[in-house]
């Protein structure tokens, strides 16, 4: 949480924090500008003191919707200086010297956000080279920012929350959509006679997901038969939407303007489940229920993995943990944090040290996959650990398997 940026600084042996870039698709940005709609700018976070947002004279009034002091950087006259030295990378060294000579920035500076590698690589050598008073720091393994989003406050899991309920949403309309075809041959067919296939189902989750005010950067997952067998095929998509067979939905989207993500998947079948899928179906769903009774702060999250892997080798399916390169039965990891990114800390790896704790934001989705036998299932909802250690789900909707057509 932000209110944890103090002292992880402290720890990390950091004088200030300077976030720069976009802020629409940079996590760190539109978490430390509280998500304001600017297009971009710099934020500087000194160890103690409050942050500054400083930003282009256009937009300081969008600016100010983030409710941080705001410094416009006519101040420092860019222009002028790019004039002067004729060079864009001299003339930004030298907007940066002014920028921390201005507000009493010196000792280790860490730097964030998200540009070109390359650009930034030049920028922060000539930053060190150049700025006797900074020392240019960076960071390999989890970042400042990346650990304050670690843990969610409830205003965030409610942003969430709010965020699943429209994902839910979109899965019931998903559902009717599916219910509103007539069935020939063993398959849904549209009005036309023509079989409803899984491109024609991208397109109406597409609509779903506009009509609902999100979008979808990581492009969601809707496939059916053997491409649900393998965890992240996204669908063929002249698949026919035949019933009988498993359709994965794992369906991801963030709020528009690059917020915060929800991560919910169902598996359904039309019509019928074979005796087999419903077996497999059951064994994925007293999966999770297990696991989502067993959270519990304090405990290091790989083992919920260990936990998964030892409940479907006592039902007899191939896992990870006695064939790391297993592509049938369960090939995955149990979850993972979620927030501005949709893959973010904590872990539940077996290779993971990460300790549940309050605040943390995460997917439960065990699933079992047998591509050469034509299916796979995964169920996968979101989780928060409230203050007091409870565990909340912050997803709502059903686990039927059937959708009756």
């Amino acid at each position: 949480m932000k209110q944890d940026l103090d002292r992880l600084m402290e720890e990390r042996g950091l004088d200030a924090a300077f976030v720069a870039g976009a802020v629409h698709g940079n996590p760190a940005m539109y978490y430390m500008t509280n998500g304001a709609g600017l297009t971009k700018g710099f934020v500087l976070k000194k160890r103690g003191q409050e942050s500054l947002l400083l930003c282009w004279p256009m937009e300081r009034e969008v600016a100010a919707a983030s409710g941080l002091p705001v410094v416009n950087l006519a101040k420092y006259d860019f222009t002028a200086i790019l004039r002067e030295l004729g060079d864009r990378l001299a003339a930004t060294v030298e907007l940066y010297r002014r920028i921390f000579a201005d507000l009493d920035v010196s000792g280790k500076v860490g730097f964030y956000g998200m540009d070109d590698k390359g650009r930034s690589w030049v920028l922060l050598n000539a930053l060190d080279a150049q700025l006797a008073d900074i020392e240019v720091c960076g960071e390999f393994d989890v970042t400042l920012i990346e650990a304050a989003r670690t843990t969610k406050d409830g205003a965030e899991a409610e942003h969430i929350r709010e965020i699943g309920r429209r994902t839910c949403d979109i899965i019931g309309q998903t559902v009717e959509f599916l219910q509103s075809h007539a069935v020939k041959d063993g398959a849904l067919v549209q009005a036309d006679g023509s079989p409803l296939t899984v491109g024609r189902m991208h397109e109406q989750i597409n609509h779903f997901i506009a009509e609902h005010r999100l979008e979808d950067p990581e492009g969601f997952i809707f496939s059916i038969g053997r491409d649900a067998g393998v965890p992240h095929n996204k669908g063929t998509l002249d698949a026919v939407m035949e019933l009988g067979k498993t359709i994965i939905f794992d369906i991801f989207p963030r709020e528009a303007g690059g917020g915060y993500f929800a991560d919910v998947t169902r598996t359904f079948c039309l019509g019928y489940a074979p005796p087999e899928i419903e077996s497999v179906y059951r064994d994925v769903y007293d999966c999770q229920t297990m696991v989502l009774g067993a959270y519990e702060v304090g405990t290091e999250l790989r083992r919920y993995q260990q936990m998964t892997c030892e409940f479907f080798a006592e039902r007899g399916h191939p896992t990870i943990a006695t064939d790391s390169q297993t592509e049938t039965g369960y090939v995955h990891n149990l979850g993972h944090g979620m927030g501005l990114e949709i893959h973010e800390e904590p872990f539940s790896r077996d290779l993971s040290t990460d300790v549940l704790l309050p605040g943390h934001v995460f997917t439960c989705e065990p699933g079992l996959y047998y591509p050469d036998k034509g299916f796979g299932v995964r169920i996968e909802d979101d989780v928060w650990i409230d203050p007091d250690g409870a565990v909340h789900s912050l997803t709502d909707f059903p686990k039927d398997l059937v959708i009756k057509i």
